[in-house]
């Protein structure tokens, strides 16, 4: 069907639901806007289903739900065993519609005749991951849209190992999903009639308390805050999920001078006090410090909307705050790890990055005689791989991203910034009682490994327009790859949708052992690296960087002359600045 058609099925709709229908009749003086709102159906990407909030099939709403969570059941039916009795746990986060989502949810399940276990306030994403596992259901629902703007919201699925469905599984779901063919007509249970017959059963405080007693199974050190300068954080949960989790957990581990930014401690879909509620952005931290400067707090905590992604600044040498990249923090928190095992528990375990997380991650992990394995770009691939160890000798031993996301302890199958938060305050402690704050850690780590240094750009092309425009930026650097970068030889080049490594100069082609993927990265002679890779989530075009030289100053000059580079490619591409 066209757009229009598509459009005038759901105008025509008399049970359309009220809110919905208003919107719809105001957005019909704006055809950009109706075209953007039906011209295809959201789909799953690396993350699941994520979108603006609206009528449409393009759109977050009751109606895309219902479709989504009717292809699941009819997957979890015919490929998971005793998927009716076992039932699918769903969480919500803060967002604008998500408990409705969650409850819609439960009410496509219930017309299945599948046990709905949702929970009655909201929680965060790893407590849900946690709860696939505990519960041992057939499946997990988790209604967020993490760190996007106010007017988003989005659908993750998660297998029975509470890990993000892997690609073979999602085209299995999105074939069942696209086999719906009409997204109004969708048969539902009402709520009362579920939780009446059991099929909605509302889940409460016991799997939190299960949860924060995995947590005590990660801690390295103790935490002792007799002696003379114990430490002094400031978190803050973006006006998220993390809140309570946090607070008790870092209670339980022994903290005792914490402070929270009030402000931005209550959930809050608008988000009201940040320009976005991610901690990747140091905006966001901007509150966190004006309170840490007047306590001199060691380090300031901060985690996205659904819990998922943690942030840290920590004292730089002049007073203020430096907000660690995702990468820096992951490689401190690794090295932390390793440093406190045994060797015997080092042996056969396994650390897990992706393909565009920092390499010092596998410098260090070498350090202590451990194996890195990379993955492609999103957590689901780590916990894919953590499912493949339990019939293997190999085991997890630490798991992260530069996008913020890491993972100590395995009893979660996907990135868990409430476990990583108490980390980071028990990693700040072992190295203040060293004399040390964690910048100064940071650098002991570069001195010993060399000069590791990041960067990601990222593009926004929204709409239709903007999907052509990231293909034809993808398609130019395949047809015309990159010879050189900063003055440097590419000496290999590394195509994910044909899965091959081709090396420039003996022209010799190696197949690259990971799904296939929309993404190019280029390997320079001097342990430099590019990345290009559309976002899975979002409508972003992402480029990513990474250095190596025995010097801060020469790394900062050779990854800013290749960003220059690449960016100045990018304009000539779209004949724009960018």
């Amino acid at each position: 069907m066209s757009w229009q058609d598509q459009w005038k099925k759901w105008s025509n709709f008399h049970q359309l639901d009220e809110s919905l229908k208003k919107q719809l009749t105001t957005m019909e003086q704006d055809k950009a806007q109706l075209e953007d709102a039906f011209y295809q159906s959201l789909t799953f990407g690396t993350g699941g289903m994520r979108g603006e909030l609206g009528p449409g099939t393009n759109r977050m709403n009751i109606y895309t739900i219902r479709k989504a969570v009717e292809g699941l059941a009819n997957y979890i039916e015919k490929h998971v065993d005793q998927a009716k009795t076992r039932g699918v746990v769903i969480a919500y986060d803060s967002r604008y519609m998500s408990k409705e989502f969650a409850i819609e949810s439960a009410r496509v399940l219930g017309q299945h005749q599948i046990q709905a276990y949702v929970f009655e306030s909201l929680r965060p994403t790893p407590l849900l991951s946690f709860a696939v596992r505990y519960l041992q259901t057939a499946a997990g629902i988790m209604i967020t849209a993490s760190h996007n703007p106010p007017e988003y919201n989005g659908f993750k699925v998660y297998n029975e190992d509470g890990g993000q469905i892997p690609p073979k599984e999602a085209e299995a779901i999105i074939e069942e999903v696209n086999r719906v063919e009409d997204e109004l007509q969708i048969d539902v249970q009402p709520q009362d009639e579920i939780e009446a017959d059991g099929l909605l059963k509302w889940v409460g405080n016991d799997i939190d308390e299960a949860y924060l007693k995995e947590l005590q199974s990660i801690q390295k050190t103790n935490v002792n805050e007799q002696h003379s300068h114990p430490l002094k954080i400031v978190f803050t949960p973006l006006h998220g999920t993390a809140y309570d989790l946090v607070v008790r957990g870092l209670k339980q581990t022994g903290f005792e001078r914490l402070e929270i930014v009030d402000e931005q401690a209550k959930p809050d879909p608008e988000f009201s006090t940040v320009s976005s509620p991610n901690p990747e952005e140091h905006q966001a931290f901007e509150m966190a410090m004006k309170q840490g400067k007047e306590i001199d707090a060691d380090i300031l905590i901060g985690t996205d909307p659904d819990a998922d992604r943690l942030g840290v600044a920590v004292k730089d040498g002049d007073g203020s705050y430096q907000v660690l990249t995702g990468n820096q923090l992951g490689t401190l928190l690794l090295d932390y790890t390793l440093a406190h095992m045994n060797e015997t528990d080092r042996q056969n375990g396994k650390v897990i990055k992706t393909i565009v997380t920092t390499e010092m991650g596998r410098a260090v992990a070498e350090h202590y005689g451990v194996e890195t394995i990379d993955t492609l770009t999103g957590f689901k691939f780590i916990g894919e791989k953590m499912k493949q160890f339990e019939s293997t000798e190999d085991h997890f031993l630490f798991g992260y991203e530069e996008s913020y996301g890491y993972l100590i302890g395995d009893f979660v199958r996907d990135k868990d910034a409430v476990q990583c938060a108490i980390a980071a305050c028990e990693m700040a402690d072992y190295w203040k009682r060293q004399g040390k704050t964690l910048k100064q850690a940071l650098t002991s780590l570069y001195e010993k490994h060399g000069y590791y240094l990041e960067k990601m750009k990222s593009l926004t092309l929204k709409g239709i327009n903007g999907a052509e425009q990231i293909a034809k930026i993808m398609n130019n650097i395949r047809e015309y790859p990159f010879e050189t970068l900063a003055n440097q030889k590419v000496f290999a080049v590394e195509d994910y949708a044909s899965s091959q490594r081709l090396y420039t100069q003996s022209k010799n082609k190696e197949t690259i052992q990971l799904p296939k993927e929309n993404v190019v990265k280029f390997l320079l002679e001097d342990e430099g690296w590019v990345c290009f890779r559309p976002s899975g989530t979002e409508p972003k075009m992402k480029s990513y960087f990474g250095v190596k030289t025995n010097d801060q100053a020469k790394s900062e000059s050779f990854i800013q002359q290749i960003q220059e580079e690449v960016e100045q490619r990018m304009e000539e591409v779209l004949g724009e600045q960018v």
